[in-house]
């Protein structure tokens, strides 16, 4: 055996053996419990990053470890490959975005691989093949023909450079994250997908995720948005028209001074005087301007304008005036607020900026609330006044009774709101699946048949950026028969929202080459849900939603018998780095910094903040040259190591240096001692200092074994190893113990093997044995080695801790009380003092109080 410890050639060497064994296959077994392990996949983009590395290296030590337990272990991959990337590199390079997305996954292919991660790979797919998405479609269509998919009008985030429909997240200060143009509102016909048929029982199950951090199931809670309340109408003053609100305090209704819309509302026009119509449309284009997002934001300044218009409070007849407010979106509830400032923050300083009027409706008790002494909204309970035939009255009580007197006035009704609104799923696009239906003069929107699926994206198209879809003007591809009538008729040129594809890749992973329908349900119902899940918080309004309805849909629509798709989730942290920036070069690269200095000018550099690696900042590293330089185990290793999957991991040059020292550390224990226990047994007579190690070593594989499974405390399972390891190097009677001295050199290699999988089997296999470290399972610890004769009692004096003490298991408390007052550092604080008592807490403490 080599004493010195090559990564390159050990790594390479165990990535073809598992390529030609295929290592990682799975099939449907009943003798093992099934276990399926999945990260979120990637989008092709031809390079991976760290944060790839540590997302799939956290998901690998957990398929490994469940391997070594004796589970049936599912851990595929694939490429999540439709989106506007390709379009974006088709448009700058020339280049097809089949080409470039192929190329891209080969190239993201051979990198993962030179990581050891253990994915079956015969499961892998790219969602733009159409082997995957004509399934996709089929249920597109079982979806239509049950009213789950449907068009409508809808207002829009429009590019008009780039002819495209852009959501919230692609539009930036206002502007095309493509072209930097404004982007303005406009109402197009879209393609819904109806989850809100799905919302109470996705907020259910939010109570029955037990596996899902509590963050995520908030932020889904939020989203979906249930509010129970009132339905109002306010008669418009001089008119016969209604303005609907939803309100879940209408306990506060005499408090409603004015009414603000979302200038967005159908009925604008309508409620706009002609004095006021100037200012209101530059108002309404100055908010158009504004993104979305923004709009709802705590801190946004409120602007607003009149229309010249009034309504009346049905509570108490006032007239008020309509605003337009920038802070009301039409996208929760009926787009229009009776504002009450005097109880609602917005509101409040609303009102405050126009010189409003207010007035207090609800007072705490023992406090006087004035309206025009308020410095913030008062927004919580008391009792109801200024209100007629209701003051006194506590507000929740309120709430029932004014709601049950609107219904009898005929001005209200009882009504549940949910925030959620229908998945908009059209992109006018080209690199994505196709929806498959043809628009018939006659016939109108007509379903593709099933048996002309897959509607197949077209290759032979052309990019410029300009002029939209590039399908919107494929003749070729728009012109077909209509399936009903045979009358010429037009293909839909929109294509699915990415989001589609992602929403049930995790289904197609267990049966991909299934061809006859989306699933196989047997083979569904066998890996389903996936046992652990693991990706970013950043999904968890989209992505992970949108799985748990599609999931829904599946089920409904007989594929198969799940309810969820995910039992456990991990939101792992990112991975950071401090930036430099030259004066002259700006932000600069790692290795463009040398000695504090730019590499190109020599200028010092400026150090910034430790922020997520992004190519922007140039904070970077490179894992390819972390790779070649240290070998892929010290990068799983030191991605693991240096914090809890869940927390941020601060990148740390230092550290990847001592986790390469580490890794030779252990093959050196293994190659010094190689001879010395080649043949040796555990055997029940050993010495004293052979029974410390034997402890130590079941320690470890508790605690290890603990840290892993369900907790994913990896940096403190690689740090008991650690302890191991120094144990090892400490234990001075190897000559006398060689068979405790193989267990423990045996129990760190079987221990580090889900972390550092290369290096394990090499060290595994020279150590004499055939099979592979993984196929001879997880170490199992002897509770009984765990017994030790002696304890350590720590020891304070007047309740300070001064010294520690090793007494038998045994001991009486005179002894202990002996011991005690005999350490070295404890005679320091009771010399010359009186011992008044000893209190001794058997197993834990002493504790001297003296005076």
């Amino acid at each position: 055996m080599d004493n010195q410890y090559n990564p390159k050639d050990v790594e390479s060497k165990w990535q073809d053996i598992w390529q030609e064994k295929q290592s990682f296959c799975a099939s449907m077994e009943s003798a093992k419990e099934k276990y399926y392990l999945l990260e979120m996949f990637p989008y092709p983009s031809g390079r991976i990053h760290m944060g790839h590395v540590r997302n799939y290296a956290i998901g690998d030590v957990v398929a490994r470890f469940k391997r070594m337990q004796g589970f049936n272990v599912l851990h595929p991959m694939g490429w999540d490959a439709f989106g506007m990337p390709a379009e974006n590199a088709a448009i700058e390079h020339g280049i097809h975005p089949a080409k470039w997305t192929y190329e891209n996954i080969d190239s993201m292919r051979r990198q993962l691989k030179k990581i050891g991660l253990s994915y079956d790979w015969k499961r892998e797919f790219a969602t733009c093949n159409a082997d995957y998405y004509r399934w996709e479609q089929l249920v597109f269509l079982k979806m239509f023909e049950k009213g789950l998919a449907y068009k409508k009008g809808s207002s829009v985030n429009w590019c008009e450079d780039c002819q495209t429909v852009l959501a919230n997240e692609q539009v930036e200060d206002g502007c095309c994250w493509r072209c930097h143009n404004q982007v303005q509102p406009k109402e197009l016909e879209q393609w819904f997908f109806k989850i809100t048929n799905y919302a109470d029982e996705l907020l259910e199950w939010t109570d029955k995720l037990s596996g899902w951090p509590e963050r995520v199931l908030s932020m889904q809670r939020n989203w979906i948005g249930k509010s129970y309340g009132c339905e109002i109408d306010f008669e418009v003053s001089g008119g016969n028209k209604k303005i609907k609100v939803f309100t879940t305090r209408p306990d506060t209704l005499a408090g409603a001074t004015f009414m603000s819309l979302a200038p967005e509302h159908p009925m604008v026009e309508e409620l706009v005087t002609a004095d006021q119509k100037n200012a209101v449309d530059d108002f309404i284009a100055a908010v158009e301007r504004q993104d979305k997002a923004d709009r709802t934001s705590g801190d946004l300044e409120k602007i607003g304008i009149f229309t010249g218009s009034y309504c009346v409070n049905p509570l108490n007849g006032e007239k008020i005036p309509v605003f337009l407010a920038n802070f009301v979106l039409m996208g929760y509830g009926t787009g229009a607020v009776m504002a009450v400032p005097a109880h609602d923050q917005r509101d409040f300083e609303f009102a405050k900026k126009y010189h409003l009027p207010m007035r207090v409706v609800i007072q705490p008790q023992d406090v006087d609330l004035v309206a025009e002494q308020l410095t913030e909204a008062f927004p919580e309970s008391g009792f109801l006044v200024n209100s007629g035939q209701f003051d006194g009255i506590d507000n929740e009580s309120a709430k029932e009774k004014i709601a049950a007197f609107l219904v009898e006035l005929g001005a209200g009704r009882k009504t549940v709101n949910y925030r959620l609104r229908d998945w908009g799923v059209s992109r006018q696009r080209y690199w994505g699946t196709p929806i498959p239906i043809i628009y018939c003069q006659d016939c109108g929107a007509v379903p593709v048949p099933e048996e002309d699926l897959p509607v197949v994206l077209p290759t032979d198209v052309e990019l410029t950026g300009e002029g939209g879809s590039p399908l919107a003007r494929h003749q070729e591809f728009l012109q077909v028969p209509c399936p009903k009538c045979g009358k010429q008729a037009r293909r839909e040129s929109d294509t699915f929202d990415t989001f589609v594809e992602s929403s049930w890749y995790f289904a197609r992973y267990t049966c991909p080459d299934y061809t006859d329908g989306p699933l196989e349900k047997n083979a569904a119902n066998y890996w389903l849900p996936v046992d652990q899940y693991i990706g970013g918080i950043e999904h968890a309004v989209m992505h992970l939603l949108y799985a748990r309805f599609y999931t829904k849909i599946l089920r409904d629509l007989g594929l198969m018998d799940v309810d969820e798709p995910f039992t456990n989730l991990l939101t792992q942290g990112m991975v950071c780095k401090e930036t430099q920036r030259c004066p002259e070069h700006g932000w600069l690269y790692p290795e463009q910094v040398m000695d504090g200095k730019c590499a190109l000018c020599h200028q010092s550099v400026e150090l910034g903040r430790t922020e997520k690696m992004s190519k922007s900042k140039k904070n970077v590293i490179d894992p390819n040259q972390l790779i070649e330089q240290y070998g892929a185990d010290t990068a799983r290793l030191f991605s693991l190591f240096a914090a809890p999957p869940e927390k941020d991991l601060e990148w740390n040059e230092q550290g990847v240096e001592g986790c390469f020292r580490f890794l030779n550390r252990v093959w050196r224990a293994v190659a010094d001692h190689r001879e010395l226990i080649a043949t040796a047994e555990i055997s029940a007579d050993i010495s004293a200092e052979g029974t410390d190690l034997h402890r130590k070593v079941h320690q470890t594989i508790k605690k290890v074994s603990t840290d892993i499974d369900g907790s994913f405390h990896f940096n403190t399972a690689i740090a008991a190893v650690m302890e191991l390891v120094n144990a090892i190097y400490a234990f001075k009677a190897a000559a006398d113990n060689p068979g405790v001295l193989r267990e423990a050199l045996e129990a760190v290699v079987c221990l580090l093997n889900p972390f550092v999988p290369h290096i394990s089997e090499e060290l595994w296999q020279l150590l004499g044995h055939e099979q592979s470290v993984e196929a001879s399972g997880w170490p199992v610890w002897d509770e009984s080695a765990l017994v030790t004769d002696d304890m350590t009692l720590v020891i304070q004096v007047n309740g300070k801790v001064r010294g520690k003490v090793n007494v038998a298991v045994t001991a009486d408390r005179q002894t202990i009380e002996a011991e005690a007052l005999a350490e070295e550092n404890v005679q320091r604080f009771i010399s010359g003092k009186e011992v008044r008592k000893i209190i001794v807490v058997p197993g834990r403490l002493v504790n001297i109080v003296v005076g």
